[in-house]
């Protein structure tokens, strides 16, 4: 028998460190939210992620619900174990600009099996403005098929 794993092993910071490497450190990224079938990110917009208009970036976007929704599948509660995906498609929709302040992303499982999954994701402003939707379907890594991951 498994043993049943803690409700809240790990605090949002010590989850923003596991993706501090790479190109999700490098734009600033940090969770504000993960459980089970969804994850919440938030970004701090800085002048680097403006485009020449003045607005963030779509990449940036991209880049957020790529995150958001790959995480949303993802969760594992062992502090010391981590779940990754890659990402199989998605596609984004922009629907609105912002310059400056807090945006978040919001990732939710919605589908799939026990490797592949689909996941909706949005990016609001501070306002609550949408400023984003997609949908992607990501792949869960070999070694992070179990709910108990792979070590970190």
């Amino acid at each position: 028998m498994r043993a049943v794993p803690p409700v809240s092993a790990f605090s949002m910071a010590e989850a923003s460190k596991r993706f501090s490497n790479g190109f999700p450190g490098l734009i600033g990224l940090h969770f504000l939210e993960w459980e089970d079938g969804r994850a919440v990110l938030g970004l701090q917009i800085r002048k680097e992620h403006l485009n020449l208009g003045g607005v963030i970036h779509g990449g940036v976007l991209a880049t957020l619900m790529d995150v958001a929704g790959a995480c949303a599948g993802t969760y594992c509660p062992y502090p010391d174990r981590i779940r990754k995906a890659v990402t199989l498609s998605m596609t984004n929709t922009f629907t609105g600009q912002a310059g400056e302040g807090l945006i978040r992303a919001i990732g939710t499982r919605r589908a799939g099996g026990s490797r592949i999954y689909n996941s909706t994701m949005e990016v609001l402003d501070e306002n609550g403005q949408l400023l984003a939707i997609g949908e992607g379907t990501f792949r869960l890594r070999s070694s992070s098929a179990s709910p108990e991951g792979e070590p970190v």
